[in-house]
């Protein structure tokens, strides 16, 4: 059952839709924590006319969180949440990090199976987090670091043009940098207190 930030979420996601008329926008999952809420709708109402949006992330309400399957769990969430996503956007702000939901979310974006097809990976600094020490979700982390440059991680984006250069980045990385992928992290287990 989706909360009612996620339904406000959806919705203004469905408004950004209607304001394009551009066949080639990707499809791009939008991956933040709940704490985020307020910048993460007002990243989708800037820029959600430059992709379709696919807002609906994991919550505790998914009833399948609580198996002990973890497969089982990824592949729920790349089938409910990720399958027909290109791209995923981690909005980063002080307790992304934290939540494991959005390593879950990730470690879905990466795989590649006869099923499921690997997503473009972004990060984008939220505003409220602009001049700050950010940490990275750990995944995300081991997919910019040092030679593993797989994902990007950008500021906020200053233009439409900006941002569609990024959303394109990550987009052709799935094939010319699929190489590069390090999802061998476990997955985390629980939340991390911020």
């Amino acid at each position: 059952m989706a909360t009612y930030g996620e339904i406000r979420l959806s919705r203004i996601a469905e408004a950004a839709a209607r304001k394009s008329t551009d066949p080639t926008r990707r499809k791009c999952f939008i991956s933040y924590h709940h704490a985020d809420q307020a910048e993460a709708e007002e990243f989708v109402e800037s820029f959600g006319h430059l992709f379709i949006a696919r807002v609906l992330g994991v919550s505790d309400e998914d009833d399948f969180i609580d198996s002990d399957d973890t497969d089982y769990v990824m592949d729920c969430i790349r089938e409910r949440y990720l399958t027909d996503s290109t791209v995923t956007i981690v909005l980063l702000g002080q307790c992304t990090w934290a939540r494991r939901y959005v390593d879950w979310e990730i470690y879905s974006t990466l795989r590649h199976d006869k099923l499921n097809r690997r997503s473009g990976l972004m990060g984008i600094t939220l505003p409220s987090a602009e001049g700050t020490s950010v940490t990275l979700p750990p995944r995300l982390d081991d997919n910019i670091d040092g030679d593993k440059l797989y994902a990007r991680w950008w500021k906020y984006p200053s233009s439409d043009w900006a941002l569609r250069s990024c959303i394109e980045d990550a987009f052709t990385a799935r094939t010319t940098r699929s190489h590069l992928i390090d999802n061998t992290r476990a997955r985390k287990i629980r939340s991390s207190p911020c």
